[in-house]
C-alpha cells in the first residue's frame, strides 16, 4: 500500500547560485551580459513589447481571397460507365461531371456542373442532363 512514510523522493536539481563571486563560475556580471535593460534588476519583466511581437508572428495571416463559391468534386464518364447500369437516373449533388472516358449507356445525370466534352458525351449516348444548384 502506497502511504506518505514509504513514498521514495524523486531527485531534485541543484539551484544555480549566481553573483556570488568569480570563483563560483557565475560572478561578475552573472550570465545577465553587460549593459541594458534585461541586465538590472527587474529587468526581464518589463520588456512587453518582445512578447507581444511574438505572440502576433504566431498569429496566421488573414490575407488573400476565400471564394464564395464552393469547390466541387469531380467524377469522370470512365467512373458512370463503371458504376452505373444503362438506363439509371442518377443524381450527384456537388460533384462536376467531367469528359474524360467513354460513356455508351442511356443515362439521365443531375449534377451540379458539368464540361462542355462531358455533356456532349451524355447527349450523343441518348442519355439526358440536368444541372442542380
Amino acid at each position: 500500500m502506497l502511504n506518505l512514510s514509504n513514498i521514495k523522493k524523486g531527485k531534485t536539481k541543484k539551484k544555480r547560485r549566481v553573483g556570488r563571486g568569480n570563483s563560483s563560475g557565475a560572478g561578475t556580471y552573472s550570465g545577465r551580459g553587460q549593459k541594458g535593460q534585461r541586465s538590472r534588476s527587474g529587468g526581464k519583466g518589463g520588456l512587453k513589447l518582445k512578447g507581444l511581437k511574438e505572440t502576433v508572428s504566431k498569429l496566421p495571416k488573414s490575407r488573400g481571397f476565400t471564394s464564395p463559391n464552393e469547390k466541387l468534386n469531380v467524377i469522370n464518364l470512365a467512373d458512370l460507365e463503371k458504376k452505373y447500369k444503362d438506363g439509371e437516373s442518377i443524381s450527384l449533388i456537388g460533384i462536376k461531371v467531367l469528359g474524360q472516358g467513354e460513356i455508351k449507356k442511356k443515362l439521365t445525370v443531375k449534377a451540379a456542373a458539368f464540361s462542355k466534352s462531358a455533356e456532349e458525351a451524355i447527349i450523343n449516348a441518348g442519355g439526358k442532363i440536368t444541372k442542380i444548384k
